[in-house]
């Protein structure tokens, strides 16, 4: 089914003015927390995405996305998988520089792949199909302009975008708030950090790679990750602000020289680079939840991207969120959602938000720890607890 004939599907019902619950933000997380919750017997016409993009102007995203073991598992479960991805055996965690490493295997964990990496148009396309077969509505493009919550439910006020009909009214039991947006674009919540910090994100070839090896490279500016990607790697490269404005600007082959000599020579040369782009970094979450609304994804909790976990942290609290409201969709079900999700949510931001710290600019504890990564290689049970974290969350 074409990307068009999937949207008509997905919009065919554009009348609809009531919900159980509304989803607003239609990409993985909230597209996959659509389809797990009719999975688990909701009635699909009383479920609802809303977002402001097209199905095929999502689906034109060329972002590459870091999938976990768990990821993959919660889209096998909803028809999402398989999809076009590579996949991840190895993790290879050093400093630039300095002693320390570690080498985390597929075999030490008996799974078929640590992780994967895919392209967000081909996640979103993939689940976009599954909702359009199991008859979930949506409203795309739609844009939330207010959000009233009231005893009874929540009151949406939506504007069509141009081309639609004008301002409407929308009444859903629950709102799931599923729309994160970048950083700097987000209002502020309990816990915001910003790291000074701008991610590098480009496709980058080689000229001596190791088959489904990914790499996790500590610099002195912060964490640079080559992820394998078809024959060549998605680069993340989280450098200061200044740093990487003058990165951007550089043409081609300064910026694989640059690139070069950041990472080092373990893969030959650089050979060549695609379309660079930057977002600005930090961590903003809260995890707290109203009697009607509830936020899961990056509406929940924006990390550092340094150990891959954003996405797959979402998918998390779709499957579990799924869980509880199949049961029930009562304000004493969001704060079981919320107290679930707790333990899992907390021991993931704080990873997250330790490793961005520590391993940016320097210093005494940074030389410590980039020790440590040699301790890990030779401590097994440590290594296996840090790959049961990213593979799975806390359990």
């Amino acid at each position: 089914m074409s990307d068009a004939s999937l949207d008509a599907k997905l919009d065919a019902s554009l009348n609809f003015a009531s919900l159980d619950i509304a989803i607003c933000g239609a990409g993985p997380v909230g597209m996959a927390l659509a389809a797990l919750l009719v999975g688990r017997g909701l009635a699909p016409d009383r479920v609802g995405l809303l977002d402001a993009k097209t199905l095929a102007h999502a689906g034109a995203d060329p972002r590459s996305l870091a999938l976990s073991q768990g990821s993959r598992l919660i889209l096998e479960e909803i028809g999402a998988w398989p999809l076009p991805a590579t996949e991840i055996h190895q993790i290879h965690v050093s400093r630039r520089g300095r002693l320390g490493r570690s080498l985390i295997d597929r075999a030490e964990h008996g799974v078929p792949a640590l992780g994967y990496v895919a392209r967000y148009g081909d996640v979103v396309t993939a689940l976009g199909a599954v909702c359009a077969r199991l008859g979930v509505r949506a409203l795309r493009p739609s844009r939330v302009q207010d959000c009233r919550e009231d005893a009874a439910g929540v009151t949406l006020t939506l504007a069509r975008e141009e081309g639609g009909e004008g301002e409407r009214a929308l009444r859903a039991d629950l709102v799931v708030q599923a729309e994160g947006g970048l950083y700097n674009e987000q209002r502020g919540r309990a816990v915001r950090r910003d790291y000074g910090q701008t991610a590098i994100i480009a496709q980058v070839w080689v000229g001596a790679g190791i088959a489904a090896r990914a790499y996790e490279r500590f610099t002195d500016e912060g964490p640079l990750a080559l992820l394998p990607q078809d024959d060549g790697y998605a680069l993340v490269w989280c450098l200061r602000p200044d740093s990487a404005q003058a990165v951007l600007a550089l043409d081609e082959a300064a910026f694989l020289a640059r690139l070069e000599q950041a990472f080092g020579g373990r893969l030959g040369h650089f050979t060549r680079a695609g379309a660079r782009l930057a977002y600005p970094l930090g961590l903003n979450a809260d995890p707290r939840a109203s009697a009607r609304t509830v936020a899961i994804g990056n509406a929940a909790q924006t990390l550092h991207p340094v150990a891959g976990q954003g996405l797959n942290l979402g998918l998390r609290d779709a499957a579990v969120l799924a869980r509880v409201l199949a049961h029930g969709t009562t304000p004493a079900d969001l704060a079981r959602f919320t107290a679930r999700r707790a333990t899992d949510r907390r021991l993931t931001i704080g990873l997250t938000d330790t490793m961005a710290r520590i391993f940016t600019g320097g210093g005494p504890l940074q030389s410590l720890l980039g020790a440590s990564l040699g301790l890990l290689d030779a401590l097994a049970p440590a290594r296996a607890a840090l790959a049961e974290q990213m593979m799975y969350g806390s359990r």
